[in-house]
C-alpha cells in the first residue's frame, strides 16, 4: 500500500498552515514515515487527516494530536474563528464571551488560543483564572448575559482526548441547526496561521468565581448537617471547588480520596475517568467504608456529573445508578420548590419513575431526547432535570446545564435530613417503590474501535425488530429505536460522546405494600436479568 498523492498533499498543506511548531513537527514525522511506506504510519496519517472534527452532543472532542481530526491549536483557532463569524452574523458582534478550561493535556494552550481569536475578532473576552469546573463557566455565561462561553474540556473521555464545549446566551449548550451552521462557518475560515489573534482579553475575577460558590452553598433547604462524606474528583478539577461548596453549605466532614484529589491529565488510577465505568469508583467506596461515611460522592473530571455511593443493608458499599440518584433529587426538589407550576424533565432513556412522582406531586413532566441541550429547553418553569448518565440540574435558574457540584450539595442536604430522622437514601428509594412501583434499570454498553459496526447494528435492528415488542423508530429526529412491552422498555442508540452503542433497559414491577417490596424486588431482578440477556444476544 502506498501513500495517495491527495493525502500527501493535504498533509503538506496542513503542516504549512499550522501555527504550532510542536504539532507541525509531529505531523511531519508521521508523514515522513508514511512516505517511507510504513503501514502503521499510512493508517495513522489517513486517520489524522480524516477530519474535521464535528460537533457532537456537547461540542468537539477528539485525541490531542496534530491534524484536522484531532484537538490541537490549529483546530481550536479555526473553530473559534468560525464561531466568531457566526456570532457576528447573528448580531452578537463585540459581545461578552467567557473562556474556561479543565486540566487536561493542551487545555491551557487551547483556552488561550480561543481567547486570542475572539479578542482579535472584537469580542470582550474574559478568561477563567485557572482550571475550573465546567458549571462555573456555564453559570458565568448566564449570570452576565454573555453571548457565548467556551470550555476546553473532554469531560469524562479517556486521557488522550480533549474537547471544545460551547454555550450560548442563557448558559445552555448549542442545538441543531446551530451546530451545522457553526461548522459551515468554520469551513470558510482561512488557514489557522492566517487567523488574527490578540492578547487583549481579561481574566475573570475571583469575586465572579466566588458568586457561584455563594449560590451553590445556599441550595440546602433542610437544617441537618451531621453527615460524613467521602468524595473523589477523579483526578479532575472539581475537588477543591466541591469541598469549598460543601463547607459553605455546612457540610464540613468531607474526606477526599487522596490519590485522586489533585488534577492529573494522565488519570493514573482509572482506566476511564467516568464514574459510570466499572471499577472507576472503587477507591471512593473503599474510603467510604474505611471512614464509615454516610454518603459517597464521585464527580467526573470537569465536575458537571455527580454519582452517589451508599452503604447497603449488609454493610457493603455500591454506587447508585443515575436513575436512582435522579429520582431522589427530583423528589427532593419537588418537595421544596416554591414554584407555583413546576416542571421536571428527563430523557427518553431514563427511568419512567420521575413521571409518576411528578404526577403525584401535581407537577408537570417532560421527556426529551438525550443530552442536556434538550433537557434545559423542556419548557417554562423547569425546576429540575436529569439524565441517567449522572447528569443533574438542581438549579436551572443559575446553571442551565448539568452541575455535579450543586447536585452534590443537594444530595448531602437530602442525606443529612434523612439521617436526622433515622433513615437513609435506600429507605427513601424503598418508599418511592412502594408508592409508585419498583422501577429497575440497567444498561448494555458496547464499545467499538470500528465505528461502522455501530451503524450496521442499528440498521440490522431496524430491518429485523425482535418479536414480542412494540417497535418505534425515532428517525429522522434521532438515531434511536424503542422497544416496549407490558412493564418493559428498551431504548437503543449510539453514544453521542464515545464510540459506543448503548441499550437502556427498564422493568416496572408492581408493589402491593411495604411487605411485598422484597418479593417484588426478587421478581423484578429476575425479569431484568432475563431482559438483559436477551438484549445482549440481540446486539451481539
Amino acid at each position: 500500500m502506498s501513500l495517495a498523492p491527495a493525502l500527501r498533499d493535504a498533509a503538506f498543506r496542513w503542516i504549512a498552515d499550522d501555527p504550532d511548531t510542536t504539532t507541525r513537527d509531529e505531523l511531519q514525522r508521521v508523514l515522513a514515515s508514511a512516505m517511507g511506506g510504513a503501514p502503521e504510519a499510512l493508517a495513522e496519517l489517513a486517520d489524522r487527516m480524516a477530519g474535521p472534527l464535528t460537533f457532537g452532543t456537547a461540542g468537539l472532542r477528539g485525541p490531542v494530536r496534530a491534524g484536522p481530526n484531532g484537538m490541537n491549536r490549529a483546530v481550536v483557532v479555526r473553530t473559534t474563528a468560525g464561531l466568531a463569524s457566526w456570532l457576528a452574523d447573528r448580531g452578537d458582534a463585540g459581545g461578552l464571551v467567557f473562556v474556561g478550561r479543565d486540566a487536561r493535556h493542551g487545555s491551557e494552550d487551547f483556552a488561550r488560543a480561543a481567547a486570542g481569536v475572539l479578542a482579535a475578532a472584537g469580542f470582550t473576552v474574559k478568561l477563567l483564572p485557572r482550571p475550573l469546573p465546567t458549571p462555573i463557566l456555564a453559570s458565568l455565561v448566564r449570570a452576565h448575559d454573555a453571548v457565548a462561553g467556551v470550555q476546553i474540556t473532554a469531560s469524562h473521555n479517556p486521557p488522550a482526548d480533549n474537547g471544545y464545549k460551547l454555550y450560548l446566551r442563557g448558559g445552555a449548550q448549542i442545538v441543531p441547526p446551530e451546530d451545522r451552521q457553526i461548522e459551515a462557518a468554520i469551513t470558510r475560515v482561512p488557514p489557522a496561521v492566517s487567523v488574527p489573534t490578540s492578547e487583549d482579553y481579561r481574566q475573570v475575577s475571583e469575586e465572579d468565581v466566588d458568586e457561584y460558590l455563594r449560590r451553590v452553598a445556599s441550595l440546602p433547604r433542610g437544617t441537618a448537617r451531621d453527615l460524613r462524606v467521602a468524595l473523589t474528583p477523579m483526578h479532575g478539577v472539581g475537588g477543591q471547588t466541591a469541598v469549598e461548596a460543601l463547607r459553605r453549605a455546612g457540610f464540613t466532614d468531607v474526606r477526599v480520596v487522596r490519590e485522586q484529589a489533585a488534577p492529573d491529565p494522565d488519570f493514573p488510577t482509572v482506566a476511564f475517568p467516568n464514574p459510570e465505568e466499572p471499577g472507576a469508583a472503587d477507591r471512593l467506596l473503599a474510603l467510604a467504608a474505611e471512614v464509615d461515611a454516610d454518603l459517597a460522592i464521585a464527580l467526573d473530571p470537569d465536575a458537571d456529573r455527580c454519582a452517589l455511593g451508599v452503604k447497603e443493608r449488609d454493610g457493603s458499599w455500591r454506587m447508585l445508578r443515575g436513575d436512582e440518584t435522579g429520582v431522589l433529587l427530583g423528589s427532593l426538589v419537588l418537595s421544596t420548590t416554591e414554584s407555583p407550576d413546576p416542571l421536571v424533565a428527563t430523557t427518553i432513556v431514563s427511568s419512567s419513575l420521575l413521571r409518576s412522582i411528578a404526577r403525584a406531586r401535581g407537577a408537570r413532566y417532560a421527556e426529551t431526547l438525550t443530552g442536556f441541550k434538550w433537557l434545559v429547553r423542556a419548557g417554562e418553569g423547569l425546576v429540575y432535570a436529569y439524565e441517567e448518565a449522572l447528569g443533574h440540574c438542581v438549579d436551572p435558574e443559575h446553571v442551565n446545564d448539568k452541575d455535579g457540584i450543586s447536585a452534590a450539595v443537594a444530595a448531602c442536604d437530602l442525606a443529612a435530613t434523612l439521617k436526622a430522622s433515622g433513615r437513609n437514601l435506600l429507605d427513601a428509594l424503598d418508599q418511592l417503590a412502594v408508592e409508585h412501583g419498583l422501577h429497575l434499570t440497567d444498561q448494555v454498553s458496547l464499545r467499538f474501535t470500528d465505528l461502522s459496526r455501530i451503524g450496521a447494528l442499528m440498521a440490522r435492528l431496524r430491518q429485523s425488530p425482535p418479536e414480542g415488542f412494540a417497535f418505534e423508530d425515532l428517525l429522522p429526529e434521532a438515531d434511536v429505536v424503542r422497544l416496549t412491552a407490558e412493564g418493559v422498555r428498551v431504548v437503543v442508540r449510539p453514544s453521542g460522546t464515545e464510540p459506543k452503542l448503548k441499550a437502556y433497559l427498564e422493568v416496572v414491577e408492581p408493589v402491593a405494600s411495604a411487605d411485598d417490596l422484597a418479593p417484588a424486588r426478587a421478581r423484578g431482578v429476575e425479569r431484568l436479568a432475563a431482559l438483559r440477556a436477551r438484549v445482549v444476544e440481540l446486539l451481539s
